[in-house]
């Protein structure tokens, strides 16, 4: 589902409330919105631009399907009018990464983090999606009664799977991430030296390189 032309590539006139994310209207009734199940309050606006999802008055979100993916070219314009645009807020691209999109992933994860220097963070399904939005949500504020939750939570298996997604970190690195943690975007943004307290140096620098800069 492509946007239609619009003069205003990211609308920052719109906060949304803790617990709470502004989606681009575009995506009402989808499979993503759906998989929320109402541990996320949803609000949708039509006019959040390029933005698929404004979680906070600090982060957005860009989110390229596996459709989007395999049909071409046009989710580069509109990723590169998402950073122009995105200088006041930490910029994020979800891809669905699947079997039918995994040829296209490489090339795509260069573009988005050597040459834009954005954030990219792989998913499976929109479930996985819509459980690493559900994470970011509630790791925004440190009054998240989230952070206050057993490692039962934590250790959701679709949280546990998007971890062990990263090069090198096997259950009990998974474990020990998300036990220090509190989401894999705060894992994502972690520096080398705060990460190998919990996995070591050659694993840390294996989870830092995934996410920034080096590419097998």
């Amino acid at each position: 589902m492509d946007l239609k032309p619009s003069a205003t590539a990211v609308n920052m006139n719109v906060v949304p409330p803790y617990g709470h994310v502004l989606i681009n209207a575009k995506w009402r009734g989808s499979t993503l919105v759906q998989n929320f199940k109402g541990r996320v309050k949803t609000i949708f606006e039509e006019e959040l631009g390029v933005v698929d999802l404004h979680l906070s008055n600090r982060s957005c979100v860009l989110y390229v399907s596996e459709s989007d993916l395999v049909a071409g070219n046009d989710y580069k314009r509109k990723i590169v009018r998402f950073r122009n645009s995105n200088s006041k807020l930490s910029g994020i691209v979800i891809v669905e990464k699947t079997r039918l999109s995994e040829q296209y992933f490489s090339g795509l994860q260069k573009f988005v983090v050597l040459e834009l220097g954005l954030t990219l963070l792989p998913v499976a399904s929109p479930a996985e999606a819509a459980q690493l939005i559900e994470q970011m949500v509630h790791g925004e504020s440190k009054e998240s009664p989230f952070r206050k939750k057993s490692m039962s939570r934590l250790l959701d298996p679709v949280v546990l799977n998007l971890v062990l997604k990263i090069p090198g970190v096997g259950k009990v690195k998974a474990m020990a991430l998300l036990e220090q943690f509190c989401s894999i975007y705060e894992i994502s943004n972690a520096s080398v030296k705060e990460l190998e307290p919990v996995v070591g140096q050659a694993a840390a620098q294996q989870i830092r390189g995934f996410f920034h800069n080096q590419f097998s």
